[in-house]
C-alpha cells in the first residue's frame, strides 16, 4: 500500500492566503518561514516522509557527487588497492552497477584532485598525490554504429577532445594511430606516464553479436584502437577497462596479454554495488524512515529491502551485494519498486535468448563450472554467460571440492522481471 501524501506537501496551498499579500521580493523568504513553522507544529508522523539527503541517481561524475553533497558509499580504499594488482585491469559488471562512477573516481584520483577525497578511506593510504595526464573514454557514446568505418570515425571524434591539449599529427588517420600519438605527446609534455580509462568498452559491439560479418570488422577496429596501450607500455601508468560482457583477449585485446581480469576476484567483489554492511550503516536512517511508512520495524524493513535488491555475488567468497541503482531509487522515493528492470532489457540479450531458443524457466539454481558462464561472449554456445554477465543470474554457492558454482536469480526484483517482462518477450519469438 502506498504511503499517504505528507501533510507538509500541502502547506503552501493550505496557507497561501498568508502569503498572497506579500510582495514578490519577500515571497520565498516568507514561504520558507511559514513552511518551517507549520512543519514543526505537525506531529512527527506527519513529517516522517521528508528526507534531507541527496542521492546520486544518474550522476556518474565523482566530483559532482562529492561537491554536490550527495550520499557516497566510500570505495576509495579499493581504488587505491587496484594500483598493486596490475598496470592493466579489466572489470565486468552488470549495467547500472556503478562502473562509470568508479571510472570517474579513478580519473579524479590520477588527476591528483586531493580535495575531493578528504575524509575518505584512501587518505589513510595515499600520501603523494601526483598528477597524471588522463584519457578517459566512455564508449557507450559509440554505441549504434552500423559499420566498421562509422565506428572508426566515432572513436577518432572522441579522441579529438584531447588534441586541444596534446595536438595531432597529420599521419594519424586511424583510432589507434591517434591514440598512440596522444600518449606519446602527453608523456613528453608532462614528463609523467599516462592513465587510460575506458568505460563500457563493449558497447559498440553488443548490438552486433548476431551479425558476424559486421562484428568481425568492428573487432578489428577495436584491436587497432587498443594496440598502442601495449606498444606504449613504458609511457602508461595505469589502464582500466570496464564493460558488461567479456570478449576474449584474442579477439579484442590481442596485444594486452597482461590484462588482469578482476571481475571474479573476492578482494574486489564489492568494488561496485553496495554491501549489506554498507546498507546497514550508511542507510540506517532511510531504513527506519521506510519502515515507518510500511508499518515495519527497522529490522523487518531491512529484510524486505534485502529480499528485493540483495543477492548478487561476483566471486566464490563475495559479500552480499545490493543493486545500487534500485536501492538508491527506493530510498529516494521511500518505496520498493522494480527500478532496475523497469529501465529496460538490453536488446542484445533478448536477441541472443531467441537465437539459442533459451528456456529461461530452467535458468535458476543450476550447478555449473565457471567455464560455463565466465567465458567470452563470442564463444557462447548458449545464453548462460550473457544472463550471468548482465546480472539476471548470480553466484549463490560454490563447492571448492568439485569447483562447481550454483547460479540463481539474484532477488525478488529480478525474479518478477523474469516473469512479467523477459519471459513474455522470449515466448513471443519461440
Amino acid at each position: 500500500m502506498s504511503a499517504p501524501f505528507p501533510k507538509s506537501a500541502h502547506l503552501f496551498f493550505a496557507y497561501q492566503d498568508e502569503v498572497a499579500a506579500l510582495t514578490s521580493r519577500h515571497f520565498f523568504l516568507a514561504f520558507a518561514w511559514i513552511f518551517r513553522k507549520k512543519c514543526l507544529s505537525l506531529q512527527a508522523k506527519d513529517c516522517k516522509y521528508l528526507s534531507m539527503r541527496k542521492y546520486p541517481i544518474g550522476i556518474q561524475t565523482f566530483s559532482e557527487v562529492i561537491t554536490g553533497g550527495y550520499v557516497y558509499v566510500d570505495k576509495t580504499d579499493m581504488v587505491w588497492q587496484l594500483m598493486d594488482i596490475s598496470k592493466y585491469v579489466f572489470l565486468s559488471r552488470p549495467r547500472r552497477f556503478g562502473k562509470s562512477l568508479l571510472s570517474s573516481t579513478l580519473e579524479s584520483y590520477f588527476r591528483g584532485e586531493k580535495d575531493l577525497f578528504e575524509g575518505l578511506k584512501i587518505m589513510a593510504y595515499e600520501k603523494e598525490w601526483y598528477q597524471y595526464p588522463v584519457f578517459r573514454l566512455d564508449l557507450s557514446i559509440a554505441k549504434g554504429q552500423v559499420s566498421a568505418d562509422a565506428l572508426s570515425a566515432r572513436l577518432m571524434l572522441m579522441l579529438k577532445d584531447f588534441t586541444g591539449l596534446y595536438g595531432k599529427d597529420d599521419d594519424e588517420v586511424t583510432p589507434g594511430g591517434m591514440m598512440e600519438g596522444l600518449i606519446k605527446r602527453a608523456y613528453r609534455k608532462t614528463g609523467r606516464q599516462v592513465v587510460v580509462i575506458i568505460d563500457e568498452y563493449d558497447a559498440p559491439l553488443l548490438d552486433m553479436l548476431h551479425e558476424q560479418d559486421h562484428l568481425d570488422a568492428m573487432r578489428k577496429v577495436m584491436q587497432e584502437f587498443y594496440q598502442p596501450l601495449k606498444a606504449c607500455e613504458s609511457m602508461v601508468r595505469f589502464c582500466f577497462i570496464t564493460g558488461i560482457t567479456k570478449f576474449s583477449q584474442l579477439s579484442i585485446f590481442s596485444t594486452l596479454n597482461n590484462l588482469k581480469n578482476i571481475s571474479m576476484l573476492p578482494a574486489f567483489s564489492a568494488i561496485c554495488g553496495i554491501t549489506e554492511e554498507e546498507v546497514k550503516t550508511v542507510f540506517a536512517e532511510e531504513i527506519s524512515r521506510m519502515g515507518q511508512q510500511y508499518g515495519y520495524t527497522s529490522e523487518q524493513m531491512f529484510l524486505r529491502i534485502k529480499g528485493m535488491y540483495d543477492g548478487y555475488h561476483f566471486a566464490a567468497n563475495s559479500a552480499d551485494i545490493y543493486n545500487p541503482f534500485s536501492l538508491l531509487n527506493a530510498f529516494a522515493d521511500n518505496e520498493l519498486h522494480d527500478y532496475w528492470f523497469a529501465t529496460g532489457t538490453p536488446s542484445y540479450l533478448t536477441h541472443q535468448l531467441q537465437v539459442f531458443r533459451t528456456d529461461i524457466t530452467t535458468m535458476d539454481n543450476i550447478i555449473v563450472p565457471s567455464s560455463a558462464f565466465d567465458q567470452p561472449t563470442e564463444n557462447m554456445h548458449d545464453a548462460l554467460p550473457l544472463l550471468y554477465q548482465c546480472g539476471y543470474l548470480t553466484i549463490k554457492d560454490y563447492d571448492r571440492e568439485s569447483q562447481m558454482y550454483t547460479l540463481s536469480i539474484p532477488n525478488q526484483e529480478v525474479r518478477v522481471g523474469y516473469t512479467q517482462l523477459l519471459f513474455p518477450v522470449i515466448e513471443s519469438h519461440i
